[in-house]
């Protein structure tokens, strides 16, 4: 049976993982996981909500955030301030026990220059919106030359959103050696063209919800 301390994880990272009532990894967890952790392969994963999958990549993005670095080295990017939010609070609950690393919320309706002095404190995973994130890079306040992980998710209702300009800006101002996630319920054309301009060669993992 597949647990989290098969993964490799920092010890630290399974102890907040458990104290949050979590003991079996899910079928996409079990898959993505060990993946991000040990492989450049890029990864397009069908998962809806409720299958686990911001653990699926927040795990090892905390595990692997370098916290002697303050640049940014995973960018997040969500369709919703909402879910923006839950993400940053979700990744905050389970880096609770290392120290150094930081992870930061950015998406309109909330004033920016808050957002740019904390980005200028240092944050090693930034979890935003396609616009405000747009918008962050433009004013050269959040740097994703060097970044090493992407992360989208539910990749489709930022499609149907109308974020893809923004999103095809913020992907070619990144590292092109970069890893890419992509996690979306459904796959439209639109994704397997994103897919196919912005991603290396890629895994396919496809998730029930639990």
């Amino acid at each position: 049976m597949s647990t989290f301390e098969n993964f490799g994880l920092h010890q630290n990272i399974i102890t907040a993982v458990h104290e949050l009532g979590f003991e079996t990894p899910t079928p996409i967890q079990s898959e993505t996981i060990p993946h991000l952790m040990s492989s450049q392969q890029d990864i397009i994963a069908t998962a809806q909500t409720g299958t686990g999958k911001t653990a699926a990549f927040g795990l090892p993005a905390i595990h692997l955030a370098n916290p002697d670095n303050k640049n940014t080295q995973t960018l997040v990017l969500c369709p919703t301030r909402e879910l923006c939010v839950q993400i940053t609070r979700d990744l905050i609950s389970y880096s609770k026990y290392l120290k150094g690393v930081n992870i930061l919320a950015v998406y309109g309706g909330e004033r920016i220059d808050s957002q740019i002095r904390a980005l200028k404190k240092g944050a090693q995973i930034v979890v935003g919106t396609p616009g405000r994130t747009r918008d962050l890079i433009n004013r050269k306040k959040l740097f994703v030359e060097n970044i090493e992980r992407v992360v989208l998710d539910e990749a489709d209702e930022m499609l149907t959103s109308g974020f893809i300009e923004d999103i095809e800006f913020i992907l070619s101002k990144t590292n092109p050696d970069r890893k890419t996630l992509l996690f979306s319920a459904t796959m439209p054309g639109a994704i397997l063209k994103l897919a196919k301009n912005y991603m290396k060669e890629y895994t396919t993992i496809q998730a029930k919800k639990e």
